[in-house]
């Protein structure tokens, strides 16, 4: 049984419990954060307006918490928090969920998954909880690994009534096929009713688990309806897939969160690529529902529409973040409506019942020219408002020519690569994807204004390169070359074709790992995963030895051949023919990127009108000159982004999300900086807003770890000197 620690505050703890029964806001000015991103519509906003344009100024710490588990280089902390009747609960970089006092942020227990193993066990991050049920009953879930687990709120002890003694199974429902393979659930769900409406995340090389969507009973862990992704060839979709797809294909899933129109009954979906995510030879088709905005009937699954915004996607454009909800001003109407963030920088917004478009969505032409087997589909959808909030395509004028040696630089790492419009295909010399693969717009969302149509969203502007590897096929004449096409296969993409990936600091190198790492660890990593590594159970046997052998550099003579057929170490239906060069920024040694600044943004975009109203970088790199960002009209360089802004009525934007480890407050209205300050790490975290005693906090996760930033377990937490509030309250 995984261990649960409190300390001595269970007294105090009860009488926080107590309120559990209330409202979000009650009499005394005090208001939760009670769902993932705020509420059920993904909002990323509060009403509480305590901490405004006129005193945010005098923003100070107000508590710090420490988990005690950040791991040097690796760990992270991605978590939006909910508070609930003034308990905080929160995950740390180990994956232990705890609970604080909200308004000390002192512990008050702390429940582990992994019971002290999490370096055996640990399966990356953690985005977000869900809560079900009041007072005694209240119990939280989240996923840790491969199990989506039931805590109670009231001591941090599993539900022994939930699944399998206080957790599931998440291969559950997924198939025969899928029990071996790489499942975890990083970003929570929504909870309508008594059901637990789940995505999760699958590997993206084949053999890939299917992206089902599930629904599960809240109090006892049955499964209760599935929406299968990837449809049976006899059903509607089905025509958009080669006709085995259910059986060799995966993917098509929603890792990105979800959001719920809880009145009217309808879960939004927001869909990724189907596996593998760069070469689709072997999917021919459109392959519907991959890349898909899924509009579901909470309570069974059915399906009342769908828009697909990606047909046939070998660029990796998964939907990245749940949709919001809101309402606009359309043709002199007032509309209830969903609004998509892409990757692509692009907003769909369409009518939340119907699924119709608000605004035209244009089948534009793009390249066809393809690696040999690939069969790219000739159009893709693009929607004419409101214009990308990010730029599309990196061209000879918008290089990087801050200095002479950067120009330099630029130019001849320009002509290097294949860059056209959005939408070419990937390439044996790489091609650009301007925004890159981490967008754009990414998994910490947008803050939508729900009642005034207007969206708030933080873009990266850094350029990547889509290089495809030829994988070799043929005879191999020792256990090291087997070994070399296995990790083509699956290793390539993430730690480089030589074993090290000089454009991400935060891959382990591979070229030394005798000397690091025992063997029998390795083979642990490759059966279980951890971080950011998926699990590669199905490597067994002699592959797996020969992978090992190439990782260990052994070189063991194969015996000779009986006769000519077929070649040793093939993966059946698993080899594809083409593997990912490893992801690849295209940045300087210093991290600068190909393109000019920014190269991440804040923007306001107004969804009644489709117009951008501002845009400002966000982020600063401050060994940059700021002489030379003067011909740009810019004051600050800009970022890339990890984690989303969160709106307040208080008329004010907070968003860390960048590499320069700051806290920043932008005023909603114009953009311009009202207040930043510096955390213990880098937030790459969305942050909450919440009110306890009268007293507005703001809180975010400073976990570090991602672009070779340092790691920490720190939460921090914000709020106005410890006085009475101003006159009005929260």
């Amino acid at each position: 049984m995984p261990s649960m620690h409190r300390l001595p505050q269970i007294a105090r703890f009860c009488a926080v419990l107590s309120l559990f029964g209330c409202q979000p806001a009650s009499e005394s000015g005090d208001r939760d954060w009670p769902a993932y991103l705020g509420d059920n519509g993904s909002s990323q906003s509060s009403p509480l307006q305590q901490i405004d344009r006129s005193n945010v100024g005098a923003l100070e710490v107000a508590w710090t918490y420490r988990s005690g588990d950040a791991t040097e280089g690796r760990s992270q902390v991605q978590c939006n928090p909910l508070v609930l009747g003034g308990v905080l609960y929160g995950t740390s970089a180990g994956l232990k969920l705890f609970a604080l006092d909200a308004a000390t942020g002192e512990e008050l227990w702390v429940f582990d998954p992994f019971d002290g193993s999490y370096e055996l066990f640990g399966a990356g991050v953690n985005r977000g909880l869900m809560a079900h049920g009041e007072g005694d009953e209240l119990r939280l879930f989240y996923g840790a690994g491969d199990r989506l687990w039931a805590v109670r709120a009231r001591d941090g002890q599993p539900d022994p009534g939930f699944a399998d003694d206080g957790s599931l199974d998440l291969h559950t429902g997924l198939g025969d096929r899928a029990q071996d393979l790489f499942v975890v659930a990083n970003t929570p769900g929504v909870v309508y009713e008594d059901l637990i409406i789940l995505g999760h995340r699958t590997a993206e090389s084949l053999p890939s688990a299917p992206g089902t969507i599930r629904a599960f009973d809240a109090v006892r862990g049955d499964l209760v309806w599935s929406f299968e992704t990837i449809p049976a060839a006899d059903v509607p979709g089905g025509e958009t897939w080669p006709a085995d797809a259910q059986e060799r294909l995966g993917g098509a899933n929603s890792w990105a969160g979800l959001a719920l129109d809880e009145e009217r009954g309808i879960v939004y979906v927001p869909t990724g690529s189907a596996a593998f995510d760069y070469w689709g030879g072997n999917r021919k088709g459109s392959n519907l529902y991959a890349n898909t905005l899924l509009a579901l009937d909470a309570s069974t699954g059915d399906l009342l529409w769908h828009f697909q915004t990606v047909h046939h996607d070998i660029w990796d454009r998964d939907l990245p973040a749940p949709p919001n909800l809101l309402t606009v001003e359309h043709d002199g109407k007032k509309v209830d409506a969903v609004a998509q963030i892409t990757k692509s920088a692009h907003v769909f917004l369409f009518d939340r019942v119907t699924g119709e478009p608000l605004f035209d969505v244009e089948e534009r032409p793009v390249s066809q020219q393809a690696v040999p087997g690939e069969h790219p589909w000739p159009t893709q959808p693009i929607p004419t408002l409101p214009p990308p909030f990010a730029r599309q395509q990196l061209t000879a004028e918008n290089l990087n020519r801050l200095t002479p040696e950067l120009a330099a630089w630029s130019e001849a790492t320009f002509a290097g690569v294949v860059s056209g419009p959005p939408f070419t295909p990937p390439s044996l010399e790489g091609s650009v994807i301007l925004p890159g693969l981490d967008g754009g717009g990414e998994w910490g969302g947008a803050a939508a204004d729900a009642e005034r149509g207007m969206l708030y969203v933080n873009a990266s502007e850094m350029p990547w390169a889509l290089r495809l590897y030829e994988v070799q096929s043929g005879d191999a004449r020792t256990t090291a070359d087997l070994g070399r096409r296995t990790y083509a296969r699956h290793c390539l993409s993430c730690h480089g074709v030589e074993r090290h990936n000089p454009t991400d600091a935060s891959m382990p190198d591979l070229r030394e790992l005798a000397a690091r790492l025992p063997e029998s660890w390795t083979r642990r990593l490759l059966e279980q995963g951890r971080g950011r590594m998926p699990a590669f159970p199905f490597l067994e046997g002699d592959t797996l030895v020969n992978l090992l052998d190439f990782l260990y550099g052994r070189n063991v003579e194969l015996p000779p051949r009986a006769n000519s057929g077929g070649s040793y170490g093939s993966e059946g239906p698993r080899t594809l023919p083409y593997a990912l060069v490893a992801f690849q920024r295209l940045a300087n040694d210093e991290g600068l990127p190909l393109i000019e600044p920014p190269w991440g943004t804040l923007s306001a975009i107004d969804l009644n009108r489709g117009e951008i109203v501002w845009s400002v970088p966000h982020g600063d790199l401050e060994t940059v000159d700021r002489k030379l960002l003067e011909p740009y009209g810019l004051e600050r360089t800009g970022l890339e982004q990890y984690g989303g802004p969160v709106l307040t009525e208080g008329g004010l934007l907070f968003v860390a999300a960048t590499k320069d480890e700051y806290l920043s407050a932008y005023d909603r209205d114009t953009g311009e900086l009202l207040w930043r300050d510096r955390l213990p790490a880098a937030g790459y975290a969305t942050p909450a807003t919440y009110a306890v005693g009268g007293r507005q906090f703001v809180v975010v996760a400073a976990g570090g770890g991602k672009l070779g930033t340092p790691s920490s377990d720190a939460w921090v937490a914000y709020a106005l000197p410890n006085s009475s509030p101003r006159e009005g309250g929260p």
